[in-house]
């Protein structure tokens, strides 16, 4: 349910992206490979201008085209290839990634490096890597009700640490 202040930000974003016109591209195809992303990146930018960003959501929805031995070598595969396309486009390559269940066994259930899904290659050639976190979700009596962690699990050229958003 809406409330009117947030039918008025809804409503300012909306317009704000009209603006943008074709700088906003969303290409949800299927089975995308690391080479057609590629393909679709570079027509976009010949026909509108080098992105400033590039989001895939997410990471373990692509495939790779050649079959490798298990999953994990294909995320790697994956991970490289987004790695040399954010060098090729100079610009930021965004990817969201599954984490692992078995942070749902732990006490303390904020996500780690080692929680991300099929592969230690996607934190060796992340520049950053952020994950998101709400005690809500496990703990019902929480008093950080409203707060999210953002969590910097690695930054090449800074510190890491927590900052806590309401």
């Amino acid at each position: 349910n809406l409330t009117s202040h947030d039918l008025e930000l809804v409503c300012g974003a909306v317009g704000m992206l009209s603006q943008w016109e074709n700088r906003f591209l969303i290409d949800d195809t299927s089975y995308q490979t690391p080479a057609t992303l590629r393909t679709s990146v570079r027509r976009n930018a010949r026909k509108y201008g080098a992105p400033a960003l590039i989001l895939v959501d997410y990471l373990q929805l692509m495939v790779c085209p050649e079959k490798k031995e298990n999953r994990t070598q294909e995320i790697q595969e994956i991970s490289r290839s987004l790695k040399a396309l954010a060098k090729e486009m100079t610009c930021p390559v965004i990817a969201l990634s599954q984490l692992n269940r078995s942070l749902e066994q732990r006490a303390d259930k904020r996500p780690n490096n080692g929680d991300l899904r099929e592969s230690g290659s996607l934190e060796q050639d992340a520049d950053v890597i952020l994950f998101l976190y709400r005690d809500e979700v496990y703990n019902e009596n929480t008093l950080e009700r409203g707060v999210a962690e953002l969590i910097l699990g690695k930054q090449r050229q800074g510190p890491l640490g927590t900052v806590k958003a309401r």
